[in-house]
């Protein structure tokens, strides 16, 4: 009996499967089931099964990535996809990973059958041959591979084997890891949304093998979704040398990548060490170097030797430049925007700067343009919040170069720019609405003026002044002036009052300047104004 690990993010999918086949009848037994792959990774590790029937799109971790730990670490487990008819394509990527079985969604139970019997076939054929000590031994072989790779990645993260215990660990495995110094690069594509990564870095290892020989002897592996390069110097001439006969060949894998690909890579060079304990030492300083590809470009050698060695301190984004970008983005234009973008970076740009300090540099930037933000937001008075913070913590933390940083950081100021001015626009509207609002239930007190106004809507005069005129196109005496003549016509026109009650009527003391004031807004007299719209 055949123990089965059942995935798919659909219930029904996983009970009907479940219960409208008789497993056991089959040869087989539903250890478990589960919703995601991260799940079902958990119950791999845990149960062993010898098949797994997973779907493809799931949360967390799809198909897949979990058959490409599955394959990584349980090669001997079988495991059969479920694919709808618009993943096939996608599910054909999964043929490197040496998928047992498909079954393209909607299936039936007689499908599926039909497909876990070709599996069970198979597993029932290697039960047979595992009975004969020789094909036992070609399994063995067989699985070598992946499992040097599997050894010397553990090699890459701190361990507490013995220098013994690696080397009869690395005989058993049939790798040959004696020498006097170590050294450990790094090779990662530059691209972060590259689409088959797997595949490229597949194509990069096939390149990278041509020029590893016997003058530049290493062993080459995959880790963390990049490439690793080992290193090894035989004697102590060797180890002097280590650095002068690995940067050509590293050069020319990358002018190679660069010269067929459609794609670049940049690759990190740890340190020398000298026990194959510290290998991790090594692994660390090369992936450190490679975090210096955020300041120095992609498509390059990093030496972390090099990088650091004239690096220095005191990038400081002082009170000054915190200032200026504050400023620059609640009241700048975009051109003076770019003007600070080009000072904050030109000190990163022109300098050795370590990767420790840009980072606690751009971190310092990045808290001030969201402090801005947030403070900005509550000053005009909306409920909203900035829901780009996170999306942009997570863009700028995954920065290629200066450039793009320098990028992502520009717009995103524009856009909290173009939001403060929105805002400011609407905040002024409504100032100049209520002002407006006030002179039409007061246009008749003789009392009314710019300084009484201000008073009840708490803002200063001059500020005022310029709001209303922006906003209006026209002074606010200039306003009150029309509002009253426009009020003194319609009373002209509906009351039979005489021309000083109207100037009483309309905010006016003086009925002689009253008639002055209309007059000149009108261009005749009121008497005359009452005749014609009488005669009319």
């Amino acid at each position: 009996m055949y123990k089965l690990l059942l995935v798919d993010d659909e219930e029904d999918v996983r009970e009907g499967v479940s219960q409208e086949i008789d497993w056991e009848g089959f040869g087989f037994q539903i250890a478990a089931k589960a919703e995601n792959g991260k799940e079902a990774w958990e119950l791999v590790e845990r149960l062993r099964p010898d098949l797994v029937v997973t779907d493809i799109k799931m949360p967390f971790m799809d198909g897949l990535q979990l058959a490409g730990l599955i394959r990584e670490h349980y090669p001997a487990t079988r495991i059969m996809i479920l694919t709808g008819f618009d993943e096939f394509d996608y599910a054909q990527k999964a043929v490197r990973l040496d998928i047992d079985e498909y079954v393209l969604k909607p299936f039936s139970a007689v499908e599926l059958i039909e497909g876990l019997l070709k599996v069970k076939k198979r597993m029932d054929e290697e039960a047979a041959y595992r009975e004969n000590v020789q094909l036992l031994r070609e399994s063995y072989e067989k699985s070598l591979p992946v499992l040097r790779e599997v050894f010397l990645t553990s090699l890459m993260s701190a361990n507490k084997l013995t220098r013994a215990e690696i080397m009869e660990k690395a005989r058993e495995y049939g790798i040959k890891l004696g020498a006097s110094a170590y050294l450990v690069a790094t090779l990662c594509l530059d691209e972060r949304n590259q689409e088959d990564r797997q595949l490229c870095l597949f194509a990069v290892k096939n390149i990278a093998q041509e020029y590893l020989g016997s003058s530049c002897p290493a062993l080459l592996f995959h880790h963390n979704d990049q490439l690793v390069l080992l290193f090894l110097a035989d004697d102590a001439d060797n180890e002097r040398k280590l650095y002068q006969r690995i940067q050509p060949v590293l050069e020319e894998i990358r002018r190679t990548v660069d010269k067929y690909m459609s794609f670049t890579v940049t690759i990190g060079i740890g340190t020398t060490v000298h026990d194959l304990t510290e290998l991790a030492y090594s692994y660390e300083n090369a992936m450190l170097a490679l975090d210096y590809k955020a300041i120095l470009g992609n498509n390059q050698l990093l030496f972390l030797e090099d990088v650091e060695q004239h690096t220095r301190e005191k990038l400081r984004f002082d009170e000054r430049k915190e200032h200026e970008l504050v400023r620059c983005i609640k009241m700048g234009t975009y051109p003076e925007l770019m003007t600070v973008m080009d000072e904050l970076f030109r000190e990163v740009e022109q300098g050795h700067v370590a990767i420790q300090e840009y980072r606690i540099y751009l971190l310092e930037i990045v808290t001030t343009i969201l402090k801005t933000a947030k403070r900005t937001e509550s000053e005009s008075d909306t409920s909203q919040e900035w829901g780009g913070a996170s999306d942009f913590l997570a863009e700028i933390s995954t920065c290629n170069n200066l450039e793009e940083a320098k990028q992502i950081l520009t717009l995103t100021c524009q856009k909290i720019m173009t939001r403060i001015a929105a805002g400011r626009h609407s905040s002024n509207k409504r100032l100049v609405d209520q002002a407006i609002d006030y002179t039409h239930r007061h246009y008749q007190s003789p009392d009314i003026s710019i300084h009484r106004i201000c008073a009840a809507l708490h803002i200063s005069p001059g500020y005022f002044s310029s709001l209303f005129k922006k906003e209006t196109n026209m002074t606010f005496v200039t306003y009150l002036q029309s509002l009253r003549m426009e009020k003194a016509q319609e009373l002209l026109r509906t009351t039979d009052l005489k021309t000083f009650e109207i100037a009483e009527r309309v905010g006016f003391t003086d009925s002689n300047y009253f008639s002055f004031c209309f007059r000149k807004h009108v261009g005749i007299s009121a008497k005359a104004y009452r005749n014609e719209v009488l005669e009319g």
